[in-house]
């Protein structure tokens, strides 16, 4: 069986997530009410059985190493390993400069694994990946790289790396986040382009030879869409796994991957979860979601006097403390206190959240340690809170780390 390293780039600035990413790096961005983000990517290599494993780290990452620390330690008895390493500049003084800068200068811990093949892997995207099934199709097709893909509409084509594949599954044309109108749509489906995940497997050689001349390379960006596929594939050994062939038993399917890499894509990934028909399932037996769960009671539900707590289709975290308030169509992290007559809808709290009496909060992300006084609304009123909040495009409210609202 052919020896498999896993490659983790977890050091992703996130700058369109802000202020989430204010004081963490994005993949350490909470979701879903117990998770980071970067537990999606391991939990598809731990699933699979799959644990030889780095993360490379770089902006703003003591968040996440705190959480890999706690959540995804591993012993020593074996030789399985889930270990971060930080950006050392150990090649020259400078920090990654792109995706395959950031592997070429951890060089020497790919060589020093002796693996036959290295999978590179994004950790910022919310879906659920069997990696063992897309090993064996890059090992069938005897394949230098083998690049993950997903059908996208075309209008997002300008996000993407944009691919051209032919009946045998070869990749025969790339443009990394080209136009909408320039983008080369699936045959015989114009509304729709063959969009790259960011996921890659690389035989080991290739892979370095390819770092290597790309490190010389004084005109590369040192990207893997930018500069690495573009040189290999028309040499006609890259190919192509279609992220729908993938199955987990027990999940939806029609695959489910969303990148959260805006504010609005972060609170529609929340409200994908409380959807009727889950298109991603929190509670497969066969494909568990590990984290880190610190030690917490159960949520607890009460009523005061004439207030009813009402909790409609919502997640709500351990150590809660809900006291006569109303919930509808919201995701409450771990020790979310709501005090009587509080009204919350289409909200994704990330934690230790201490809402006042009388409070209404509409379409709201709240980080961590967030405190609103009695009888504050938010979320109604767009332009007002323009005026005081982050604000998105499409009306998310975000109010930022260790806020105190509404206080004198």
């Amino acid at each position: 069986m052919a020896d498999i390293l896993a490659m983790i780039l977890a050091g992703g600035e996130g700058s369109r997530l802000f202020p989430l990413t204010k004081n963490r790096s994005k993949p350490a961005v909470p979701f879903g009410g117990n998770y980071r983000l970067v537990d999606f990517a391991l939990n598809n290599f731990v699933n699979a059985d799959l644990m030889k494993i780095y993360i490379l780290t770089q902006f703003k990452s003591q968040s996440l190493n705190i959480h890999l620390r706690r959540a995804w330690r591993l012993s020593g008895i074996s030789d399985r390993f889930i270990e971060a390493i930080p950006a050392q500049q150990r090649v020259n003084k400078n920090w990654y400069s792109g995706t395959a800068d950031a592997i070429y200068q951890n060089y020497r811990f790919i060589e020093k694994s002796k693996a036959d093949h290295v999978c590179i892997f994004g950790s910022d995207h919310i879906y659920k990946m069997d990696v063992q099934q897309m090993v064996d199709h890059h090992q069938q097709m005897d394949a230098e790289l083998t690049v993950a893909a997903i059908r996208v509409q075309k209008s997002q084509a300008h996000h993407f790396g944009i691919i051209e594949i032919d009946d045998a599954g070869h990749m025969i044309g790339f443009a990394e986040k080209p136009n909408n109108d320039e983008a080369k749509t699936i045959p015989g489906d114009p509304d729709h382009v063959l969009a790259s995940m960011g996921n890659y497997i690389f035989k080991t050689d290739i892979l370095l030879n390819a770092l290597e001349k790309d490190a010389l390379n004084e005109e590369s960006s040192h990207d893997f869409g930018k500069d690495i596929i573009p040189t290999m594939f028309p040499q006609g050994k890259v190919f192509v796994y279609n992220f729908n062939d993938n199955k987990i038993p027990g999940e939806p399917e029609n695959a489910y991957w969303r990148d959260v890499g805006t504010i609005d894509s972060y609170w529609e990934a929340h409200m994908d979860l409380l959807n009727d028909d889950q298109p991603i399932s929190l509670y497969n037996k066969n494909w568990p979601l590990h984290t880190y769960h610190p030690p917490l009671p159960p949520a607890t539900f009460r009523d005061q006097g004439d207030s009813e707590t009402r909790v409609s289709k919502s997640h709500i975290g351990a150590g809660s403390y809900i006291n006569g308030a109303e919930i509808e169509n919201s995701i409450l992290g771990f020790r979310s206190h709501l005090c009587t007559k509080v009204k919350v809808k289409g909200c994704v709290f990330l934690g230790n959240a201490k809402i006042g009496k009388g409070a209404r909060l509409t379409n709201v992300i709240l980080d961590k340690n967030v405190e609103i006084a009695p009888n504050t609304v938010i979320g109604e009123n767009l332009e007002e809170d323009r005026k005081h909040f982050t604000v998105s495009e499409n009306g998310i409210v975000v109010i930022g780390k260790g806020s105190r609202i509404g206080f004198a």
